[in-house]
């Protein structure tokens, strides 16, 4: 949020009435309080495990992997995912002292040392961290003998998962392809 969305933000509440502010205020505490990260993927969940992994009906064999739990979100509203999700917590990012390390890597690597998952698709942002990203994983699980592919074109260079609209997104899930 930048310095004038705050400002605006501020102005209201100090406009509304204080029943709504108190209400706000509330809720606020209530999430801080009840949510948190899924046990076995690292989106939000309110218990152990979010709704998508203690869904039976997902596909157990394909894993999409994504930097934040908002893409989860983005990916979910395209209704053209079935499997299920890994959020790594961020992308490397050299410049801003975040390596492999700082990431939910060796979570990843220990659901797939099971041998149930078949494929994962890398979906972190089309951007420069993105891609860092995207090349290490590739590098790190092509000796384990799982297919790895990459969300095709269509989302812009430089953008986020979070700014894509469904029908793009939903393209770029149709056209993935494999790498290396």
């Amino acid at each position: 949020m930048g310095p004038k969305s705050a400002q605006r933000i501020a102005f209201h509440l100090l406009a509304a009435d204080p029943t709504d502010v108190r209400r706000l205020a509330d809720a606020i505490t209530t999430v801080k309080e009840k949510v948190r990260f899924c046990d076995t993927c690292g989106n939000v969940a309110e218990s152990a495990q979010c709704r998508i992994c203690a869904d039976p009906r997902r596909l157990e064999d394909v894993l999409c992997v994504v930097e934040e739990p908002k893409d989860v979100v983005v990916i979910e509203r395209t209704r053209e995912y079935r499997g299920r999700y890994h959020v790594l917590g961020g992308a490397i990012d050299p410049m801003n002292g975040v390596g492999p390390d700082d990431l939910r890597i060796r979570e990843l690597l220990t659901r797939l040392g099971d041998g149930k998952i078949e494929e994962v698709i890398i979906a972190t942002d089309p951007n420069i961290e993105g891609e860092a990203t995207a090349t290490y994983l590739t590098r790190m699980l092509a000796p384990m003998g799982v297919t790895v592919s990459r969300l095709a074109s269509g989302l812009p260079v430089g953008g986020d998962l979070e700014y894509a609209d469904e029908v793009t997104l939903g393209r770029a899930f149709e056209g993935r392809r494999k790498v290396s």
